[in-house]
């Protein structure tokens, strides 16, 4: 059985892609899906970040059972990290996606005060 964890903009399968493009279940790699539905613009910094944040996130949890609740938890965390690089103006809105629905929250405009 394939454990997964599926967030709003995280995905993370219990398995990795094969040859031929299909996931193979496995419970010794986990394969990370970032913002499957480009709801933001991403830099290759922002990016790694991310993927880094993944890696501490597993090495902090290695030793214990490979469940549905650890792959939540760390989905879970990316997403309130990829809030904060929202918040940080690491990424941004991708406003030519598919659906614009803010659901990080809304998005922050300039103005005169802080130009």
């Amino acid at each position: 059985m394939l454990l997964k964890s599926t967030t709003r903009h995280i995905r993370i399968f219990a398995g990795e892609i094969d040859s031929d493009g299909e996931l193979v279940p496995s419970s010794q790699v986990l394969t990370l899906d970032i913002d499957p539905d480009n709801e933001f613009i991403w830099n290759e910094d922002a990016l790694q970040k991310l993927r880094d944040k993944f890696n501490e996130l597993v090495e902090a949890s290695s030793g214990a059972d490979l469940t549905d609740y650890n792959l939540r938890r760390i989905g879970s965390d990316l997403e309130h990290f990829m809030r904060s690089l929202l918040q940080l103006g690491e990424i941004s809105y991708n406003l030519n996606a598919r659906v614009t629905n803010y659901s990080m929250g809304l998005p922050r405009l300039a103005t005169e005060s802080s130009q």
